[in-house]
Parts: C-alpha cells; structure tokens; sequence
C-alpha cells in the first residue's frame, strides 16, 4: 500500500461530514499528510412547470459559490490551526462522479466522507453518495458513519 501523504475529504457540510472532518484530520497529523477539502455543487434541478430565467439562475449558482467557498475556508482554517495542510477544491456535477474525479486531480491517496446512514425508502430515493464513491474510487475509502 502506497504512503498515505494526500488525503481528500468531500464534504456537504452536514453533521455526518463534520465527523468526517474530525477523521480526516486526525490521519492528517500522525501520518503527516496535506488534505483537500472538496464540496460539490450538485446540478440545479427545475420542475417542468416552474421556470427561472438566466439571470436568476446564474444569480442562484453565484449565491451558492460563494457560501461553499466560504465554508471550504473555514475548514482550511481550522485544520490550519491544528497544523495541517490544507487547500480546499470546489466542483459541480454528480457528486460521487466529481468526488473521484477531484481525487485524480488532488492525487489523493485517500478519501475520507461522511455517510448519513440511510436504509430503505430514502435511500432509494435519495441514493448514496459514499456507496458510489467507494466503487468508483481507484484508492481506499473511508466512510465515517454520522450518528
């Protein structure tokens, strides 16, 4: 197994990724590793009947970047604070796709996500972001549960 020196944690800035966070950064400091913090900005979905002009669309989406940039920096922050090395990473699209890709491009050796513990009906609906991650990812994956 590869050393790990590059850890990637995704986040959606839930209570489950904030457990994450904790996780990541704690194998950051006793192996010595940077981490790359990545939030991704899923694609806006519209209901056939209702309708948003470009404007308010582009409106929306600056909105939403510039709040998960501002939350990707506090945590860059924090893990400052403790020592570690961090830069932060934000993407749009599929969530578990851009996960993998923003690990290819951080040449992390690890990923590190939180998974809210769904079963049944909402998971149906809802899907799981870390299943997908954990067998689309070229490298380990740890899930840290969020209750």
């Amino acid at each position: 197994m590869k050393r790990i020196r590059q850890i990637l944690h995704a986040t959606d800035f839930s209570p489950a990724s904030r457990r994450a966070f904790d996780s990541a950064l704690s194998m950051a400091k006793s192996l010595n590793a940077r981490v790359t913090f990545v939030h991704v900005l899923p694609p806006i979905v519209m209901i056939p009947d209702q309708y948003l002009d470009a404007v308010t669309l582009d409106r929306l989406d600056r909105q939403a970047r510039e709040w998960s940039m501002k939350q990707l920096d506090r945590l860059v922050a924090r893990a400052k604070k403790q020592g570690v090395k961090a830069v932060r990473m934000l993407r749009s699209g599929d969530p578990a796709g851009q996960i993998v890709a923003g690990c290819r491009a951080s040449k992390s050796h690890l990923i590190v996500l939180g998974t809210h513990g769904r079963r049944g009906v909402p998971k149906f609906f809802l899907g799981s972001v870390a299943e997908r991650v954990v067998s689309l990812a070229s490298c380990p994956v740890l899930t840290v549960r969020g209750k």
